[in-house]
C-alpha cells in the first residue's frame, strides 16, 4: 500500500462525495436508492460552498489503486459567541471519519484525525467534539479525546 494523506480541494469533491455516500450506506444501510439520489445531488454544492470555509476534509489517497481516495475525515467550524467554555468562539466538530474496510486497522483513520486536530489547533479552536460509535472510542481516546458530561442534554427538533 502507497497512501498518500492530503487536505482535500476542490479538485477532490468527486471523491468527498463517494466517500460521503459510503459512509452514509455504513452508517444507515436502510438508505433508500432515492436518498442517496438526493443526497448525490446536494452534496457537490454543499461542498462547492464549505470547503476551506467553514469545512476542512482530509482524505487518504491509495497511490497504488489509480489514486482512489480510500478513507475521510471531516472538521467543521462552527462560529458562535464565546462564553468560558470556548473564549475564542470557534470550536469543531469532527465528521464522515470513514475508512473502506480493505484499508481498515491500518492507521489511516489515525493519521487523518491527527492532522485534523492540527488543522483545529491552526484555525484556534477551543475545542473539537465529535459522536464516537464502539468501533471508534479507542481511537479517539489514544488521540485525546474524552468523554464529555454536561448538565445539559443534548436535543434536537425535527422538521
Amino acid at each position: 500500500m502507497d497512501i498518500v494523506y492530503k487536505e482535500a480541494t476542490r479538485e477532490d469533491i468527486d471523491a468527498l462525495v463517494r466517500l460521503r455516500i459510503d459512509y452514509l450506506m455504513s452508517d444507515h444501510p436502510d438508505m433508500t436508492d432515492e436518498e442517496i439520489r438526493k443526497i448525490m445531488e446536494v452534496l457537490p454544492g454543499y461542498f462547492e460552498k464549505h470547503l476551506g470555509v467553514d469545512l476542512d476534509a482530509f482524505i487518504a489517497v491509495d497511490m497504488m489503486y489509480h489514486g482512489e481516495a480510500v478513507a475521510s475525515a471531516f472538521l467543521l467550524t462552527i462560529e458562535k459567541p464565546a462564553n468560558p467554555t470556548f473564549i475564542n468562539g470557534k470550536v469543531g466538530e469532527v465528521l464522515n471519519v470513514f475508512t473502506k474496510e480493505d484499508y481498515r486497522g491500518e492507521g489511516i483513520a489515525h493519521s487523518l484525525i491527527s492532522m485534523l486536530l492540527q488543522k483545529g489547533h491552526d484555525l484556534g479552536l477551543d475545542y473539537i467534539k465529535l459522536l464516537s460509535t464502539d468501533a471508534g472510542y479507542n481511537l479517539y481516546k489514544s488521540l485525546g479525546f474524552e468523554d464529555s458530561i454536561s448538565d445539559y442534554h443534548e436535543m434536537k427538533y425535527k422538521y
